[in-house]
């Protein structure tokens, strides 16, 4: 494992650095000027101009990165310009809500994931396959945005079962709190699962034709049995790279899903700053999605090397 991750470390570091330069350009190559921002709509050129010198933003892009990558050592991630206070308290007031949709969404994706992959694969009535291989090509096709909006229809209009705007800390009260979170965890869910699931499906078939599979069968072994010790154990290789990639993707999803559910987490910040030109809040929720995404991968390779005994971490 340390020889894994040693091995790892200069491709990690590469990554992490390149996402750096990109968080600190990309803001500053769209349209806008954060010291306008800040200084107001009536405000004189020189009034802007000596809000740029007193932020920093005069001096060359060079001395400016070195400046924000000590920042970003030290915990000093700077001031947002929108409202005000410092970047690391505006993250840590929205974190708990993105971490929260994220993990129950997280769970959702594993279990449904592993559930219609496994009905696809083990189904042999023709009505129960093609009711699964429906049901999975139906989310295949539906983007995030358009399950959240048909479950706020459903849930939240037509029955009127679950809330669909807002929050409630799942610290402060569990039970009102997961009542906001389920819909916006199923919307982001549901659409990733299937194409997890569906790559489930295709393994286990291809599991099936294998000789051990036909050994095991002419033993008497129970079908159910060959099913969770054979087949399924040797098919979640491919799927667990799949789950760690849309572990990463939760966060893109979730930009839209806060939107629509109203939900106060940094998908509404990265919005919000982005629209603002608020350099400081988007380059860092820019790098730490990619770090984020980064040890989802780290963690996918050791969970793969755990189920498949013949791949070893460190080779």
């Amino acid at each position: 494992m340390t020889r894994f991750l040693i091995g790892r470390l200069p491709s990690v570091l590469l990554v992490l650095l390149t996402t750096t330069v990109i968080a600190f350009l990309l803001p500053r190559l769209v349209p806008g000027d954060p010291a306008a921002v800040v200084a107001g709509p009536d405000a004189t050129p020189e009034l802007i101009e000596a809000i740029r010198t007193e932020m920093g933003l005069d001096r060359p892009l060079v001395v400016q990165y070195l400046q924000w990558m000590g920042g970003l050592f030290t915990g000093d991630l700077g001031q947002s310009l929108q409202y005000q206070v410092p970047v690391a308290d505006l993250i840590a007031d929205r974190l708990p809500s993105t971490v929260e949709l994220a993990l129950l969404a997280g769970l959702l994706l594993v279990v449904f994931s592993i559930g219609l992959g496994v009905l696809a694969g083990s189904a042999r009535a023709p009505w129960a396959r093609t009711l699964v291989e429906s049901t999975n090509t139906g989310l295949l096709a539906a983007p995030p945005f358009l399950v959240g909006l048909l479950l706020v229809i459903l849930f939240g209009v037509a029955y009127r079962v679950l809330p669909i705007s807002g929050e409630v800390s799942l610290l402060d009260d569990p039970e009102i709190g997961i009542q906001y979170l389920l819909l916006p965890a199923l919307a982001l869910a549901l659409p990733m699962s299937a194409g997890v699931a569906r790559l489930i499906q295709t393994t286990m078939y291809a599991a099936r034709q294998e000789e051990y599979v036909d050994l095991a069968t002419a033993k008497g072994v129970p079908p159910l049995r060959i099913t969770t010790r054979h087949v399924l154990r040797n098919s979640l290789g491919p799927a667990v790279v799949a789950l760690g990639i849309r572990f990463g993707d939760l966060l893109a999803g979730a930009v839209v899903i806060e939107a629509i559910f109203a939900r106060n987490g940094l998908g509404q910040l990265a919005v919000t700053g982005a629209q603002s030109a608020d350099y400081a809040v988007v380059q860092v929720l820019i790098v730490g999605a990619v770090f984020i995404a980064v040890v989802a991968q780290l963690l996918t390779e050791i969970a793969l090397s755990a189920l498949d005994p013949r791949i070893r971490l460190g080779r």
